[in-house]
């Protein structure tokens, strides 16, 4: 990996919860090896994220990656920037969210992180009621000058908050190949896209444009879930809706809430959303990979390529 870096070879960092805390085993180790071996595929470095006794790996090797899948549960940390330090001073696993793991990718040089979805404005954050739960996904783009490929923000979020609160902090928004930000499990959402990019390589020029302007925020690239994979855009909204109102029943709030929500659209889906999940986060890294070649130097001239 330290080869790649100094030779600024194309390379995609991804997270590591999705192996901790996302999937159970052997289906959490199974997408994070379908999902390095896409970028490959695609002519890239896969650099998956994570700590280990005190220290921040990029790029697991495999035995790791099956360490991190088989570790006993309730003893992998959950990093992310409020908790990053106590991740690094408790010894043994931790796991990277997206905030950690942008942290990670820029310090070491790396330009393009691929991920499922990203958090963003829960319902209820704001009003009369208000519970400001705010991911701190939404932060880290706003100060971490990373590309996050990704599914568009998690379907159980407020998606119109969400892409307003990342317009006021200076984070740009793209959809690749469509007019509509991706519904995570649903190909589209009904929600414009504040910008959109024909293909990978426009999308690659407004990353390296945004990039070279040095604003010091990220940006959001949104790419659909595989046609195949997705559910209905009807049927995905009735199951968010439907868990949400029986979350609100239960008293589940807090960290507990997102994946919460997650297993009851499982169950209420019968399985699909997480045959789409897995899908979008197989793709994602893909069209990650495809991204990283584009953006990498052409070896002929030195220059970035156009």
């Amino acid at each position: 990996m330290i080869e790649a870096i100094a030779a600024h070879r194309p390379i995609v960092a991804l997270e590591s919860t999705l192996i901790s805390h996302g999937l159970p085993y052997p289906q959490n180790v199974a997408v994070a090896r379908a999902s390095e071996a896409a970028i490959r595929a695609a002519g890239a470095t896969p650099a998956t994220v994570a700590i280990h006794a005190g220290r921040i790996l990029i790029g697991l090797d495999d035995g790791a990656l099956e360490a991190l899948a088989t570790a006993p549960a309730g003893t992998v940390f959950k990093a992310a920037r409020p908790s990053l330090a106590v991740a690094l001073t408790a010894g043994g696993w931790a796991a990277t969210t997206v905030s950690a793991t942008m942290i990670a990718a820029d310090a070491a040089g790396i330009r393009v992180f691929a991920t499922g979805g990203i958090g963003g404005v829960h319902r209820g954050a704001f009003g009369a009621s208000a519970t400001l739960d705010v991911s701190s996904d939404l932060e880290e783009l706003a100060r971490t000058p990373v590309a996050v490929v990704c599914a568009g923000p998690k379907a159980i979020l407020d998606l119109p908050l969400t892409l307003e609160y990342l317009e006021t902090r200076g984070v740009p928004v793209v959809a690749i190949g469509q007019d509509e930000v991706p519904g995570f499990y649903a190909t589209s959402s009904g929600v414009p896209a504040p910008h959109i990019a024909a293909d990978i390589s426009e999308a690659a020029r407004i990353v390296a444009a945004h990039l070279e302007l040095e604003l010091g925020s990220g940006i959001l690239l949104c790419v659909a879930v595989p046609q195949a994979a997705a559910l209905p855009q009807a049927e995905t909204k009735a199951a968010v809706e439907h868990a949400i109102a029986d979350a609100q029943a239960g008293g589940i709030h807090g960290p507990a809430l997102t994946p919460w929500l997650l297993a009851r659209i499982a169950e209420l889906t019968d399985g699909a959303s997480v045959r789409a999940n897995t899908a979008l986060i197989e793709n994602d890294a893909r069209v990650a990979g495809l991204l990283a070649v584009a953006l990498a130097p052409d070896p002929r001239a030195g220059q970035p390529r156009p």
